[in-house]
């Protein structure tokens, strides 16, 4: 069987590597390296480099791999075209094109730095100093302001968010980030939701905020190539799946990663994270093999476990979660919490080479099947409000 994956980073590499040797596999990257995205704070941080060659990952396993942009997609004709002219058939197509900074706010793509452009971000504060604006009280922008406090003392360092600061995680982690920021002399300013950026400045609810540097950590959005070809997505453009990962409108494409919209069994539409992309790319990959084989493949399960924030290179947050996500009130600070996260950033790239040798040995946390009868009534609404 003709399978090509499309995309290559944590979803797009785990599936590839996974799927049956005797399959004829080609993984089409815009780029030729695998990028640990996971890590790209620490790049702008002066970390020397947070990728590997995709030649290495693949090696001695038949992958074909392309360096070319997708440009478009034809479900009809079983087509993907890429940039370059060039026109692939597929008998199975793996959509993970993941996502990227969501770039919609007025100004962003013009005047801001996201965390994709960290190696130009590394080199323009390594050579100056003066006021830094991180906007996004996520766990991205975290992870950077603190990253740029502690890397770039010249540079002050102002934290904006429309939240406090994580948010979404425990009392017992928002304190202890709390703590970490204000270490870091960083100036948390919450409460401040951007609507837009001039140069130089960012124009918010709570009024203006100057810098000569705005770095951007908003949400993530994913690419319109499944939307222009008529896939069923959500409101946000990511791929509608049932709970083989498969498409609800076309069945021979699968979506993995963040580019899914997948349903959680005890939760919710899956998070966009390396945590849940992977064991969804696994699975789609298993799912693959078995109807190969001419066996049933299983509904997908998983269960979330932990969420990891680094602050800085020394400190960190592990902050434990209900299966939905939800935290409670157990985290791990400090060194030990930054220990684990280094450990968890580790064992994503180790999981890539170790199928490559090993296809089948990733294992993923899986949540109980009781919850399955929930998923599929929300699949089924999602996919009848999508016609």
């Amino acid at each position: 069987m003709d399978i090509v994956v499309i995309g290559a980073g944590y979803a797009g590499m785990t599936t590839a590597l996974r799927l049956d040797r005797r399959h004829r596999v080609t993984l089409i990257s815009a780029d030729a390296h695998f990028t640990q995205r996971i890590r790209l704070h620490e790049l702008v941080a002066g970390r020397q480099s947070v990728t590997v060659p995709l030649a290495e990952l693949t090696r001695g396993t038949g992958i074909t791999t392309v360096t070319a942009r997708v440009t478009a997609l034809d479900p009809a004709t079983k087509i993907v075209r890429t940039a370059d002219g060039r026109e692939f058939g597929y008998d199975t197509l793996v959509y993970a094109l993941g996502s990227r900074t969501d770039l919609s706010v007025p100004g962003v793509a013009e005047h801001a730095s996201t965390v994709e452009q960290a190696g130009e971000l590394r080199a323009r504060l390594a050579s100056g100093s003066g006021d830094v604006a991180v906007v996004g009280g996520g766990l991205t922008g975290i992870e950077l302001a603190t990253e740029i406090a502690e890397t770039y003392p010249a540079w002050r360092v102002r934290l904006v968010s429309g939240t406090e600061p994580g948010a979404t995680l425990s009392a017992r982690a928002r304190a202890h980030i709390e703590e970490a920021l204000t270490r870091f002399g960083i100036t948390a300013l919450n409460g401040a939701r951007v609507e837009a950026v001039q140069p130089g400045l960012l124009r918010t609810g709570r009024g203006e905020v100057t810098a000569d540097v705005i770095v951007w950590a908003g949400s993530f959005a994913v690419p319109p190539l499944a939307a222009k070809a008529g896939l069923a997505v959500d409101a946000r453009g990511r791929m509608l799946v049932d709970g083989t990962l498969r498409s609800v409108s076309h069945p021979d494409v699968y979506a993995v990663g963040d580019a899914a919209a997948v349903d959680i069994p005890g939760a919710d539409v899956s998070r966009m994270s390396c945590a849940v992309g992977m064991p969804i790319a696994a699975h789609a990959a298993d799912v693959i093999n078995a109807r190969a084989r001419g066996r049933t493949a299983e509904d997908f399960r998983f269960r979330y476990f932990i969420q990891c924030i680094s602050l800085g290179r020394r400190d960190g947050v592990i902050q434990a979660v209900r299966s939905d996500d939800s935290p409670i009130e157990l985290i791990l600070p400090g060194r030990l919490g930054a220990l684990v996260k280094e450990l968890v950033c580790r064992f994503t790239v180790a999981s890539l080479r170790l199928e490559r040798r090993f296809p089948g040995s990733y294992v993923w946390p899986k949540g109980s099947r009781k919850s399955r009868e929930a998923v599929v009534t929300r699949v089924a609404r999602r996919e009848g409000s999508s016609r």
